[in-house]
């Protein structure tokens, strides 16, 4: 599975952006998605994850309530909606791929995008 993250950016605190992740390769079908992040000299942390069926969903303390993970199974495509972004929330922001439903940990997860840069000034 080769992973494509899009949509990152430069906006200001409280704005908002759409993160997507294209999946190809090997069929997308029955992976568990997650979005990861990592701020400079920081170690990559756990953002959201979603199951195959897109019915459960699970997010770092932090962004609840801000960031909305979602999965177009037809277009073998994953989101990660922030709103009320905040200056803490500046990272490179990672997609992956797994088959551990429910996991935080990065050994869970088996692919990796290149990720995308978001930036939210003050």
């Amino acid at each position: 599975v080769q992973l494509v993250e899009s949509g990152g950016g430069l906006v200001q605190a409280g704005g908002s952006l759409r993160l997507s992740c294209a999946a190809s390769g090997r069929t997308f079908v029955g992976y568990v998605m997650g979005w990861f992040r990592q701020a400079p000299g920081k170690e990559r942390e756990f953002v959201a994850g979603i199951t195959w069926s897109g019915r459960s969903t699970y997010y770092t303390d932090p962004v609840k309530g801000r960031f909305t993970i979602s999965r177009d199974n037809s277009k073998n495509t994953v989101y990660l909606q922030m709103n009320s972004l905040k200056p803490e929330d500046t990272a490179v922001y990672y997609c992956a791929a797994g088959v551990v439903v429910g996991t935080e940990l990065l050994q869970g997860y088996d692919y990796w995008g290149q990720g995308t840069q978001v930036t939210v000034s003050s």
